[in-house]
């Protein structure tokens, strides 16, 4: 047990749409990532995905609406919704997903989770 400095963290990596889990929550991971560009369209069956924008600004794409997400602001997608996260310029946001959930949805096309 010891406090986790998330600026250190993201200091590690520079590579965008590539989370790293930073600590273990209950049976879930937290992670740090770094978002620019677009994420491809896609949904979880089974599990929200929560989103906490660290830095920067993204914008989630849902359906038929899109909200800004502003630095200090977080916003959880409710399971089975379909969406895609964006950002215009780099964006550093903190993850929280249960353990082996794909970023994308398909584990075929999913980002590996290294823990720094």
């Amino acid at each position: 047990m010891k406090p986790i400095n998330l600026a250190e963290k993201l200091a590690q990596f520079s590579t965008h749409w590539d989370p790293h889990v930073i600590a273990d929550y209950n049976d879930n991971d937290v992670m740090v990532v770094k978002f620019q560009g677009a994420f491809p369209f896609h949904l979880h069956e089974d599990t929200d995905d929560f989103f906490l924008v660290l830095e920067g600004e993204m914008v989630m794409d849902l359906d038929e609406q899109s909200h800004t997400v502003r630095q200090g602001e977080l916003f959880v997608v409710p399971r089975g919704v379909t969406h895609r996260p964006r950002a215009e310029t780099e964006c550093k946001v903190l993850l929280i997903e249960p353990k082996g959930v794909p970023n994308t949805g398909d584990p075929s096309t999913a980002a590996p989770k290294p823990r720094i």
